[in-house]
């Protein structure tokens, strides 16, 4: 998903969500184990909500993701002290160089993260998951997909107080379940 330049590149599409990719834009990312949510139950959702309007559905179906990862299906590799340790290494790593990392919240199922990207945000999705994608099945020894493909991304409009205390709301409230909690800021 590389431009050429790895700078952002604005709106666009990679599949089922939109993204937007802005330098200086604060983005709420969430990113999923590949078996926190069966496709049979996103399918099924979506055809409810067919006959609802496009950000009405939107809207519900993030609602309803949100409550159903929450409820810790799949195997929830996450919960595990090491591994939830590898995976805020790999969102250290790159703070301060490909972004500013200003919050986040390792969920047995899932993982959210408030960042200011400096670099193009589908690369550093690429960047956080592949590394620990490889590092995990290692350690579990196993082997296949570990993530969800599609990372859920919300940039944030501006940067008012409001919005970043709301932001750090939900990753409190996200994290009432799970140890792993942090924020920078």
């Amino acid at each position: 998903m590389n431009n050429g330049e790895n700078k952002p590149r604005g709106w666009y599409g990679r599949g089922y969500l939109p993204h937007f990719d802005g330098v200086a834009k604060l983005q709420f990312l969430t990113f999923r184990l590949n078996d926190s949510l069966p496709q049979a139950v996103l399918d099924k959702w979506k055809k409810e909500l067919a006959q609802c309007g496009e950000i009405e559905r939107e809207i519900i179906l993030r609602e309803r993701i949100e409550k159903y990862l929450d409820c810790g299906y799949g195997k929830c590799y996450l919960k595990r002290a090491e591994i939830a340790k590898l995976v805020q290494d790999a969102l250290l790593f790159h703070d301060g160089a490909k972004y500013k990392l200003i919050a986040w919240t390792i969920m047995p199922n899932h993982v959210h993260a408030l960042v200011q990207p400096f670099a193009e945000l589908g690369a550093i999705e690429h960047s956080i998951k592949s590394y620990t994608a490889n590092k995990i099945n290692k350690l579990l020894n196993r082997s296949g997909t570990l993530w969800q493909k599609e990372v859920f991304d919300r940039y944030i409009r501006n940067f008012e107080q409001a919005k970043m205390k709301k932001a750090r709301k939900l990753l409190r409230k996200q994290s009432n379940n799970v140890k792993v909690v942090f924020s920078l800021t």
